[in-house]
């Protein structure tokens, strides 16, 4: 990890130095910054507030208030499902149900062990007339059922498993 970490540390100097550490260019900085270990780990953070002159509590205050920054390590894979009124009715939480079971996650643990999966529940996909969606990074998966929600997580499965071994 430490060759890993310092250049990532470097391209955290980077970014900063491209927004001449500017603090009204906080959000810029987080978002590239998140782009480059793929969330927004607390030290890194700290770090950010202390070159731009800011209060951590002010970064924080950002990274929580936007939805789109995440403070926890995500998995490769990001498994969205949409909880809306249309993939509510057609029984979305069934299908949050077979991922939980099928990855080990739970309502508090949304991350799995090997860092391959992350399970979201959002309000809308804005997809409803393929309900219940689900979305895996950018793919779109409508009209899913228990059934083909236990398949397409086997076929990533299989697919990774493929990969590593080539």
């Amino acid at each position: 990890m430490g060759d890993n970490f310092s250049s990532k540390f470097e391209r955290v100097c980077a970014i900063l130095n491209k927004y001449n550490q500017r603090s009204d260019k906080l959000i810029p900085i987080l978002q590239e910054v998140q782009e480059e270990y793929s969330y927004l780990p607390e030290d890194t953070m700290t770090y950010i507030a202390t070159a731009l002159g800011i209060s951590p509590g002010a970064v924080f205050g950002v990274a929580t208030f936007y939805s789109h920054f995440t403070l926890e390590p995500k998995g490769k894979y990001i498994i969205k499902v949409c909880d809306g009124t249309a993939c509510h009715v057609k029984k979305s939480e069934d299908i949050i149900g077979v991922i939980e079971k099928e990855l080990g996650l739970s309502s508090k643990k949304k991350t799995s062990d090997d860092m391959m999966f992350t399970l979201e529940t959002v309000a809308c996909l804005g997809a409803c007339g393929l309900a219940p969606v689900v979305v895996v990074n950018d793919a779109v998966h409508g009209a899913m059922t228990k059934e083909k929600t236990a398949e397409l997580i086997k076929q990533i499965k299989e697919e990774e498993l493929a990969n590593a071994t080539v």
